[in-house]
């Protein structure tokens, strides 16, 4: 499907809703928003605003975190 967009092409109607549907299930199988944007040739905040849109819980950055660690035993 993101092969078939021209690169800055507005997206509407039904193609809006399958790549929604084809980004959700990519992040909800790991893939990262820059992985994603990448792929589909649309900026960061474009996959975030279309991920937001289709109700997907985004997850947090990674990285280090801070603070004290929780007690795992």
């Amino acid at each position: 499907m993101a092969e078939t967009l021209k690169k800055g092409s507005r997206v509407t109607g039904s193609a809006r809703e399958k790549l929604a549907a084809d980004l959700k299930k990519k992040y909800d199988s790991g893939a990262s928003i820059r992985a994603l944007a990448e792929e589909t040739g649309r900026s960061y905040g474009f996959v975030h605003r279309m991920l937001s849109e289709s109700g997907v819980t985004l997850r947090g950055r990674g990285g280090a975190t801070r603070g004290k660690k929780a007690a795992s035993a």
